[in-house]
């Protein structure tokens, strides 16, 4: 039976609001750590996005908002958006726990609209965050619709590829896939979930985001993934988990960084 959009949404916010608490309580997510000073932030996106000091950023898809805070931490003005109401008040939580000041909005993407806090300096998501959505062109004037002129989006995400060798659609289809399974957390496989997904290849994220006056600058591959969240994953370097196929490493990840040169269209706000 097809569903509609919102009931999608629905079911994925659900299956999240049930994971939030198994995530941080989970050695992956390592939340004692981060109090302890730690960044959740990955080697790539460190590299990659520098001298937020003093520049607002949105966060789109921030889960309990680890990554959120450790920007915080590294001086940017944050707000984190994210479907999960449960994921929203422990980011709230832990923003209070360890004293550092970001705003937190329940909202699915393209409910978001537009913040009043826009326009920001930088619009992030990662890891994990596109295959939730199931038009990537209504995305990316939400990104646009927060971002100034002259401001930085950057995007960081599990590389397409993936999905293809572990049997999925590699180009994107109306109806997304479903699977009910346990989280990748180590502490997870109790949290069964029905959710849904949408495959995007990288032609689809770069033409969106051109499609809304944002010029793309820069585009990375990476053969590695910074968490060992899929199966058959080696570490062969110390955070840096690498998968062999047919005597070759799979593309596990890749980064994207444009800037906003003009308004292309504004968001719909549906």
């Amino acid at each position: 039976m097809e569903h509609s959009e919102s009931q999608y949404f629905e079911m994925n916010r659900v299956g999240w609001d049930q994971r939030v608490q198994v995530h941080v309580e989970s050695q992956f997510y390592d939340v004692d750590g981060f109090v302890a000073g730690a960044t959740s932030l990955r080697e790539i996106e460190l590299a990659k996005l520098q001298g937020v000091a003093g520049k607002k950023l949105l966060h789109l898809q921030c889960h309990f908002g680890l990554d959120t805070l450790s920007w915080a931490r590294k001086g940017a003005i944050c707000t984190g958006v994210d479907i999960s109401p449960v994921a929203i008040q422990k980011a709230a939580e832990l923003a209070e726990r360890v004293e550092l000041s970001a705003s937190f909005v329940c909202s699915d993407v393209y409910g978001f609209g537009t913040s009043p806090n826009a326009p920001f300096d930088i619009v992030y998501a990662s890891y994990g965050a596109i295959c939730w959505l199931p038009d990537l062109q209504r995305w990316a004037e939400v990104v646009a619709a927060n971002l100034a002129v002259g401001g930085t989006f950057y995007l960081v995400e599990f590389h397409p590829i993936y999905d293809l060798l572990a049997g999925y659609s590699y180009f994107t289809r109306s109806v997304p896939d479903i699977d009910e399974e346990g989280t990748y957390v180590e502490n997870g496989d109790h949290v069964v979930a029905k959710l849904a997904t949408w495959a995007h290849p990288m032609s689809s994220v770069i033409n969106a985001l051109i499609g809304v006056g944002i010029q793309v600058e820069h585009v990375s591959e990476y053969p590695f993934s910074p968490y060992n969240c899929f199966e058959g994953l080696v570490e062969r370097e110390p955070g840096r988990y690498y998968l062999d196929h047919k005597g070759n490493d799979v593309p596990l990840v890749y980064s994207l960084r444009g800037r906003k040169v003009a308004d292309g269209s504004s968001a719909s706000g549906a």
